[in-house]
């Protein structure tokens, strides 16, 4: 009678992370391509829209929380949370007063959440597929301060902050199939 051992914490916390990553690839593929369309006003959709993507932020950063419990402290994810849920209520808010407005809210949030992102992934790398979340987190630093800055700008518009997501969206798919190798060990 054999026995089958159960996956060690690395291997688990590795396959679930890499599902979740090929789940934020498509959404933020699919949010950038929808909102692509809509740069130029915020448009009720756009508004509902603009609230969605760091609400989505939330949700993966719930996901990613359970399921890495066992492979050491989630208090950043829990500020990543916190963060995502103010930058939504604030998103949301500003969509009211306009692309400016949107552009600072959305630069903060990128700013900060990127930081969170490069510090998560930086011990994780013993998981694999972590060198392009700490290469992702460090953009979005310098993403987010080129948003705030260019809410200042003649006639802004949200092209730069739709685009965030797409480059975003493809370090997910790149850490997650990097991440293939270690979901696969036992």
């Amino acid at each position: 009678m054999s026995v089958t051992a159960a996956p060690s914490v690395v291997t688990g916390t590795a396959s679930a992370l890499r599902r979740l990553y090929f789940v934020r690839f498509a959404f933020a593929i699919v949010w950038a391509l929808v909102m692509f369309t809509m740069t130029k006003e915020i448009s009720p959709v756009a508004a509902v829209l603009l609230v969605l993507y760091p609400l989505f932020d939330v949700g993966a950063a719930v996901v990613d929380a359970r399921s890495s419990r066992g492979d050491g402290s989630p208090t950043l994810l829990y500020v990543n949370m916190a963060v995502s849920l103010i930058a939504a209520v604030g998103v949301g808010v500003a969509c009211a007063s306009g692309i400016p407005a949107v552009l600072r809210v959305w630069g903060a949030w990128a700013i900060v959440s990127g930081l969170v992102q490069l510090i998560v992934a930086v011990p994780r790398r013993r998981l694999g597929g972590q060198w392009p979340m700490i290469v992702s987190g460090a953009i979005s630093i310098l993403a987010g301060a080129s948003f705030v800055a260019s809410a200042g700008a003649d006639d802004p518009a949200l092209t730069s902050a739709v685009g965030y997501a797409v480059p975003g969206g493809i370090f997910f798919l790149i850490s997650a199939l990097r991440m293939g190798r270690a979901a696969r060990e036992s």
